[in-house]
């Protein structure tokens, strides 16, 4: 990875504001546990293993772009007094890697994605040695992650080690009835529809792992571009499969999603937009698309309902938002 001279003066001024503001830190740990996390998703597995036991912070709201997004000086003070920092890794957070890394060596952090077998894991498409990052589109894959949370937190504060087990526990039970409603809502859309076609190529794992064939407009990264050549051989691919929906992301911009179906058109093939998934970030704070199973269910009851299979419009629990 390359830096330019003016990244490398805001990484020392990072260096400098985190060491004053770990100069100025008390040495006595206040409760509830102090946990900030890069994403949304982090958070919330968080918040679900931890409970009362701590005050969760997500850096990334929703619609932020966790490929693209930069530390705050906000964001540094906030990381620098926290108890323990929880990271994606995998390259998810690319501008904050080398950060994370320096921070590290000094504070509590914990880059919870690193913690899936990496033989599990599918290759970036876009750099040798490194994986696709976006392993909550799989639940089953997620579940190693909110134990690797569960572990970061019985490492910070053993004395709640029963409390986190147990909620971690419940939290995992939870997940496997939303895989159990995935498989079973999943296998409805008939096998020649089964083309998820989004503006980047973050549903790989969702794809193979109940088999549908995944498209992106971009590569994994949103910083890749999309190019007129493969705007074109989409549009192709939706005219030779007959493809009538394809889908916008709430953090990618939807303009070369637009330019596909324009595409489409002109070649007199009708496609439609199936609607908005979540993908690099989850929904409102506060709605039940702003947690991660409400996540998940909305993007599988979403991409079933609009490629001509059958689920619930209420979602596997029956709260999903009208339109959501």
């Amino acid at each position: 990875m390359r830096f330019s001279n003016n990244a490398r003066a805001f990484a020392l001024s990072v260096t400098l504001l985190v060491s004053a503001l770990f100069s100025n830190a008390g040495v006595a740990q206040a409760k509830p546990l102090n946990v900030v996390a890069t994403t949304s998703m982090i958070a919330d597995a968080a918040r679900q293993v931890a409970g009362d036991r701590a005050d969760v912070t997500a850096l990334m709201g929703p619609g932020v772009d966790p490929h693209s997004y930069r530390q705050t000086r906000s964001d540094i003070a906030a990381m620098a007094r926290a108890d323990l920092v929880l990271w994606h890794g995998l390259y998810l957070e690319a501008q904050l890697e080398e950060f994370f890394l320096d921070l590290a060596k000094r504070r509590n952090v914990v880059a919870v994605g690193e913690a899936i077998d990496k033989d599990k894991l599918l290759s970036h498409a876009e750099y040798n040695g490194r994986y696709d990052p976006h392993v909550w589109m799989d639940p089953q894959l997620w579940e190693s992650v909110v134990y690797a949370v569960r572990d970061a937190l019985i490492k910070t504060d053993p004395d709640g080690e029963a409390i986190y087990r147990a909620n971690a526990d419940k939290h995992v039970a939870e997940i496997d009835k939303l895989i159990e409603y995935m498989k079973t809502v999943a296998v409805t859309v008939p096998e020649k529809s089964r083309v998820l076609l989004t503006a980047h190529d973050a549903f790989s794992y969702f794809g193979r792992g109940y088999d549908f064939d995944v498209l992106g407009i971009q590569g994994i990264s949103t910083e890749s571009e999309a190019g007129l050549r493969r705007v074109e051989e989409l549009v192709n691919t939706i005219v030779d499969r007959n493809i009538s929906a394809v889908f916008v992301e709430s953090s990618v911009p939807e303009r070369n999603v637009r330019a596909l179906i324009e595409g489409a058109g002109a070649r007199g093939q009708d496609v439609v937009i199936g609607g908005t998934l979540f993908s690099d970030a989850m929904g409102e704070p506060g709605t039940y698309e702003g947690t991660y199973i409400g996540m998940i269910d909305h993007n599988v009851t979403l991409i079933t309902r609009a490629l001509g299979g059958v689920a619930p419009e209420g979602g596997f629990q029956g709260k999903l938002t009208a339109g959501s």
